[in-house]
């Protein structure tokens, strides 16, 4: 029987200097499992807009279901614009409010969560009481509950991030936020692998994956710590690298690859999106067959 897992936040214009990309972590999580062979659904909202029809006409090129996606009458499509530094890491000006904002709770959705073997969520769309609410009611009928942490400042608090690292079977984070999450939550390791430890035993979380950039990233899975030192490639720009390195895992997991393989797989997956512009570059489950070295 085929996987299913259902991803839940937003969906967005990247406006770069040369022009605009499809994208928003929750919707290239989403388009990546997809990717992989996923049964793959996507809770989200656009406006009722140019840029909203757009998007959906994005998703069906890319033979991708849009029927949990709302559409907002009031509120617009989300447009992030986005800026590249020398080493091609990317800062983002997140405008608000817009449809993600205001996600609802339908009996389509919490029939498809409830159907699906997990859930993916994050913080960012979780900035406003609508959405945040509508999650959280979606998390109570999730089998495993995925975190992507993705923290967007200034849209996260102490007390916001509590709450859902709380809910969490499996973590996301990149070695940015653990430095937040370190000094938020009073986590007093010297390593990576302490601190993570800390961090799984304090909200009761299973597995965390932590990505390290162009350094790899690490696995914490029930006490013991897998690594991984990535592949090296020409960076295009850092988008929906990491969204492509969570979705690989979760794909490889649901179908039970060896941790090892399955943190391989993810880390080649997203160095080679790395390695392209934009955040959706095509590709298919070939890649975890390809050499990038």
């Amino acid at each position: 029987m085929q996987n299913k897992v259902i991803t839940i936040g937003e969906i967005l214009w990247d406006v770069f200097p040369e022009g605009k990309k499809a994208g928003g972590s929750s919707m290239n999580v989403a388009l990546n499992l997809h990717k992989q062979g996923m049964e793959s659904q996507f809770i989200s909202a656009v406006g009722n807009d140019e840029n909203g029809r757009a998007l959906l006409s994005f998703l069906t090129g890319n033979h991708f279901e849009t029927d949990l996606i709302q559409v907002h009458n009031e509120l617009p499509t989300s447009t992030v614009v986005v800026q590249l530094d020398e080493n091609h890491q990317a800062t983002y000006t997140i405008k608000k409010p817009v449809a993600w904002d205001d996600i609802k709770v339908t009996d389509d959705n919490t029939k498809a969560v409830k159907q699906a073997d997990a859930l993916v969520y994050c913080s960012l769309t979780c900035r406003e009481e609508k959405s945040r609410e509508a999650i959280l009611a979606l998390l109570e009928n999730a089998k495993i509950k995925i975190f992507d942490i993705n923290l967007r400042a200034p849209f996260y608090s102490k007390e916001l991030i509590g709450a859902l690292l709380a809910k969490a079977d499996i973590l996301k984070i990149n070695e940015d936020e653990l430095v937040w999450v370190q000094e938020s939550f009073g986590l007093t390791g010297n390593t990576d692998e302490q601190l993570l430890k800390q961090l799984s035993t304090q909200f009761d979380i299973g597995i965390i994956c932590l990505t390290l950039g162009d350094k790899g990233a690490c696995v914490l899975k029930e006490g013991k710590l897998f690594k991984h030192t990535g592949y090296k490639v020409q960076v295009a720009d850092t988008v929906g690298a990491g969204d492509a390195f969570l979705a690989t895992f979760i794909a490889c997991y649901l179908q039970g690859y060896p941790m090892e393989t399955t943190l391989d797989n993810a880390c080649k997956v997203g160095a080679f999106v790395a390695s392209q512009p934009g955040a959706n570059p095509e590709y298919n489950k070939k890649i975890y067959h390809m050499s990038l070295e």
